[in-house]
């Protein structure tokens, strides 16, 4: 498929959001530029029954925040209702979720494996929110990431191990599982490395206790899909 011919929306201007945008030019929406409620029903209905496919790139990222509602409104509650709306319309839901959701699993998992999450209202309501799509919903694509601003805007880089990348390289994984019409949840992810890889002329120091210090992920299921 090509990515203009597309009927798609693309919910939130993030750098993942509006990386995207700029790969395909799908329509754009925003709470910050664009005045869009996730708590208006009635106008979250109309943009599901515009479009073929809605991306949710809409996020509650403030990692190790304690509250709780601001993450279960933000990474749950919309998602769910989002995925509620699609399902009456038959409107393929596409859902970025987090490689946090992995953060204790021993080996790099696949798929097919229990995540095991970080211990925060961010990854548990990240991963609530993919359990509930993946059990009501038959037309979605879930996909598990971590991406980083390009250029890299910190002064230190954290010594953790991750499949994530810049946010450039991770936009166009996305949009080509998107244009294959991929369904089911996928890690998404360019291999293992140290996160100073993204940033080779930084110092490397170590990240605060409470980080997760390996969310890698078993990447096998992406690279034959995209083969």
């Amino acid at each position: 498929m090509i990515a203009d011919k597309l009927n798609a929306v693309i919910l939130g201007d993030g750098i993942l959001g509006r990386e995207l945008h700029k790969l395909t030019n799908w329509t754009l929406l925003s709470r910050r530029t664009t005045n869009l409620d996730i708590t208006d029903f009635l106008l979250l209905n109309r943009i599901v029954c515009s479009y073929d496919i809605v991306i949710n790139c809409i996020a509650n990222t403030n990692s190790y925040s304690g509250s709780k509602d601001e993450h279960w409104e933000v990474n749950y509650n919309f998602p769910a209702t989002l995925s509620n709306l699609c399902i009456t319309s038959d409107t393929k839901l596409v859902h970025i979720s987090t490689e946090f959701v992995y953060a204790n699993n021993d080996i790099p998992p696949s798929e097919e494996d229990i995540p095991c999450p970080d211990p925060t209202w961010y990854a548990y309501s990240k991963l609530l929110a993919d359990e509930y799509i993946k059990f009501t919903n038959r037309y979605y694509l879930i996909c598990r990431l971590l991406h980083k601003p390009n250029p890299f805007p910190y002064k230190e880089v954290w010594n953790v191990e991750t499949s994530g990348d810049s946010v450039d390289k991770i936009a166009i994984l996305v949009k080509r599982l998107i244009e294959k019409n991929a369904t089911g949840i996928f890690n998404v992810g360019t291999g293992s490395k140290n996160l100073s890889k993204l940033a080779p002329n930084l110092p490397v120091v170590e990240p605060p206790s409470y980080v997760p210090k390996d969310t890698t992920m078993n990447l096998d299921k992406l690279n034959s899909f995209l083969l």
